[in-house]
């Protein structure tokens, strides 16, 4: 009888549920979306009831519309989203909505922590800069804003755990999540006792640790009820999504690197010891892989830049688009391929949200740098797509200090267009592999890690049943020269705004 897999990827916007074969064939999926409530500036919110609702409705539209019999799905695992902080009881009641890893509004507590701890040593034991986007700073905010919340906390759950719970009854979180929290030992994948001091907070409200291939329970009769699963069905804790992406991504040994081409988008790689960077660019997660890590860089606006172009900039090649029911971005790389490597000499910072890795400032801003008379609008919509490639090829000199890397898988939308892929070879001077999936990464990961988990799979090498290489897109030597000196420029052109994007 054949074995079925279901994952479930706890988004922001949204949970998908993907059921996989056990020969790593898609078998089908549903979305169920959900609202995220935005306020006071730099606060996010979601109700976790949404969540587990999104979890239910889904779980049982596969079932049904695939016809499967929920004795034969043999685990269920998880990828969700990071850096949350949702408060619950000894019941598991939520009791408050969780802060989501948007959330700007803990600024004071990480002020707390820097009064005992500098930047460069939180760094060294994390792995990550002390923000207020990770959880343990928005529990303090909780602590200080909110004390009756927080004295009835038993427990601070990740999205994914809180589901996990629901179909369990059990309280875990993985070394990747619990990495998000930003008070894990990244080296000895444990709390970090001296993070947590300095916060002020109760280790206690910390779930146990486990790792992403733990089987945290077995689905019980109400959750059975409620999502149509079998009961006693094993659950898998997964991963936090950016990790989970990783597996899904093939990136599942030392130097085996990958780009999520989306709305953001990241480097990530694989490696046996954590990487640190001297002037802190750079981060690194605690990897779905036992044994492994998954450095990262992160930048806020890549496919959002080029989305950006689209409806301000290209509204000629949007119109003829819907005109003939087509993509606009067919259109555009059409007039992308005319203009020449460098775009004639137009720089374009992609900052047009502040910006992560490598420059990690809120105050960058977007610009097109170098306007000459005889620029058209081919060279801007070039421009547009070499300053986000730029601004990753930095991302990937910092990994590439201390790991060899000379080919990168790319998924995401981004992926799909050809032009890009091929500037992305050209700068950053590797093969660019694009895969049969594209945009199922963090489903399959997730998928990989239950079946290991349960030992449906003896390892994580099973991804590469799951993963077909579609197509190779090779560097260019005389491109890849040419680029050099364009990478100079394009990081001295963001220094030498540094100063006056702040006054602006």
């Amino acid at each position: 009888m054949k074995k079925y897999i279901l994952a479930h990827d706890l988004g922001t916007s949204g949970n998908k549920a993907t059921l996989f074969s056990e020969d790593g064939k898609l078998v089908g999926s549903q979305v169920a979306s959900y609202s995220t409530d935005y306020f006071n500036g730099t606060w996010a919110e979601q109700d976790a009831e949404d969540w587990w609702e999104a979890v239910c409705k889904t779980s049982r539209r596969l079932i049904s519309t695939l016809g499967i019999n929920p004795k034969d799905i043999a685990v269920v695992s998880f990828s969700g989203q990071m850096m949350g902080c949702l408060c619950v009881d000894r019941s598991g009641n939520p009791l408050r909505r969780a802060i989501i890893w948007a959330d700007q509004r803990a600024k004071e507590q990480v002020s707390q922590i820097e009064e005992y701890i500098s930047q460069k040593k939180f760094y060294k034991i994390v792995g990550h800069r002390n923000t207020p986007s990770y959880g343990i700073q928005k529990l303090m905010w909780i602590r200080d804003n909110e004390p009756e919340i927080y004295n009835q906390t038993y427990k601070s759950l990740n999205a994914k755990d809180y589901i996990v719970f629901r179909l369990t009854g059990n309280f875990y979180t993985d070394y990747s999540d619990g990495n998000s929290n930003g008070c894990f030992d990244l080296k000895n994948l444990k709390w970090s006792e001296e993070i947590i001091e300095y916060a002020g907070i109760d280790g206690d409200k910390l779930p146990e640790l486990k790792p992403s291939t733990f089987v945290a329970g077995n689905v019980t009769s109400k959750a059975a009820e409620l999502t149509g699963l079998a009961v006693g069905t094993p659950v898998v804790i997964g991963g936090g999504d950016g990790v989970t992406a990783s597996v899904g991504a093939g990136s599942i040994s030392p130097g085996k690197t990958y780009c999520c081409l989306g709305t953001s988008a990241w480097i990530t790689t694989a490696s046996e010891e954590p990487i640190f960077d001297e002037e802190m660019r750079t981060v690194t997660w605690a990897h779905v892989v036992p044994g492994l890590y998954a450095p990262n860089g992160t930048m806020q606006t890549a496919g959002g830049a080029f989305s950006w172009l689209k409806n301000e900039i290209c509204q000629l090649e949007t119109h003829q688009a819907e005109l003939d029911r087509a993509s606009p971005y067919d259109y555009m790389n059409a007039q992308i391929k005319q203009s020449s490597v460098g775009s004639n000499g137009v720089i374009f910072l992609p900052y047009l949200l502040g910006e992560r890795a490598p420059r990690w400032d809120s105050d960058a801003k977007g610009a097109f740098i170098g306007l000459k008379s005889e620029n058209n609008r081919k060279d801007l919509m070039r421009s547009v797509l070499e300053g986000v490639t730029m601004n990753l090829s930095i991302i990937l000199d910092i990994l590439r200090q201390q790991i060899d890397i000379e080919e990168m898988l790319v998924i995401g939308g981004g992926a799909k267009g050809g032009v890009w892929r091929q500037i992305m070879a050209d700068v950053f001077n590797a093969k660019i592999l694009v895969p049969n999936v594209l945009e199922e990464a963090g489903s399959m990961g997730a998928a990989v890690t239950g079946g290991v988990g349960i030992g449906l799979f003896k390892d994580f090498e099973v991804i590469n049943k799951f993963i077909k290489i579609n197509s190779i897109q090779t560097p260019n030597l005389n491109a890849v020269n040419a680029y050099q000196p364009v990478k100079v420029l394009f990081n001295k052109c963001y220094f030498a705004l540094e100063s006056v994007f702040k006054e602006m």
